[in-house]
């Protein structure tokens, strides 16, 4: 009878450990790739000039300080038709957060390189793109004045 229990922990414990390893890398992998489409999405947003795509790409609330900055943004990089050389995500902050960095060649033929954090809010990536944000109500900056 002790055998039988043995045989069956050990075997328990082998599912387990099988299920925990490939769903722990199959995570990681969707996760870069959901990522890796945030940074797409970028690139689309800045080629078609798009600011309301840019908005949305950027997770941030869609008022006149984001039109705003997106239109900077677009006015800066916008209507390049950047194509992408490469993409590389690195989830070092965990899960639902970290950085990619952009290779792109513009139709010019020049090259273009930027750097992100990327952050998963409610399933969604987004790219920090946006960095005229007001500090929301009761939180204090970081500043040392």
């Amino acid at each position: 009878m002790q055998r039988r229990q043995l045989v069956t922990a050990i075997s328990a414990a082998l599912l387990l450990s099988a299920c925990g390893s490939s769903n722990g890398s199959d995570s990681i992998e969707e996760a870069e790739k959901g990522a890796r489409n945030a940074v797409e999405s970028y690139v689309d947003a800045l080629n078609s000039r798009d600011a309301d795509h840019l908005i949305e790409v950027g997770g941030v609330p869609d008022d006149s300080r984001a039109r705003r900055e997106a239109g900077r943004i677009l006015a800066d990089k916008g209507g390049r038709g950047l194509s992408i050389t490469e993409v590389q995500i690195d989830l070092d902050m965990g899960p639902d957060a970290g950085s990619a960095k952009l290779k792109a060649k513009e139709k010019s033929g020049r090259t273009t390189q930027d750097s992100f954090s990327v952050v998963r809010v409610h399933g969604t990536w987004h790219l920090t793109v946006f960095t005229d944000r007001p500090v929301p109500s009761g939180k204090s900056t970081s500043s040392t004045e």
